[in-house]
């Protein structure tokens, strides 16, 4: 009985290709500073800026009693997020606390003058963050995630969220 469930029991198995000595050295991201992988605390602090300030711009569409201000906030929210990644690679809550959305997947062939910002870094695009923010908005991607700590909405866009500084 003890074969038939721990092949389960015992967690996910790393498949091909993936971990090394740190998290993102598969994606060709460095170990520690500026391109390296965001840890969970910055991106939670930055989507909740990013909340706060979706609120604070929705009251001057609806009241503050209004019902439909919960819709409104992700309205703004969602607007915001897809139009700022699009433009600048990252949202005024991820600007705050220092991280950007990169794309990863250009692999681990990427220079190391890619990761440190003296090649700049390939766009994210429109389609990308269009895709982010759709499944940012069902939460349950965004906490899940994978060895390398990339949150399954950016796995499946091929993006992480690096430090920029």
């Amino acid at each position: 009985m003890g074969r038939a469930t721990g092949s389960w029991l015992s967690g996910p198995q790393i498949g091909p290709g993936g971990g090394g000595e740190y998290r993102g050295q598969d994606l060709g991201l460095p170990e520690s500073g500026p391109g390296s992988l965001a840890g969970g605390w910055l991106r939670t602090l930055g989507l909740l800026v990013d909340w706060v300030m979706a609120g604070g711009v929705s009251l001057l569409f609806v009241s503050f009693d209004s019902p439909n201000l919960g819709t409104t906030v992700l309205a703004v929210w969602f607007v915001l997020g897809v139009v700022a990644v699009t433009l600048f690679g990252f949202t005024p809550g991820q600007f705050a606390v220092g991280v950007r959305v990169a794309r990863v997947d250009l692999g681990p062939d990427r220079t190391e003058a890619e990761v440190t910002g003296e090649v700049p870094i390939a766009a994210v695009g429109i389609l990308r963050a269009l895709g982010r923010q759709v499944l940012i908005v069902f939460l349950v991607p965004a906490l899940i995630n994978d060895y390398n700590g990339r949150a399954l909405h950016d796995r499946a866009t091929g993006t992480a969220l690096v430090r920029s500084r």
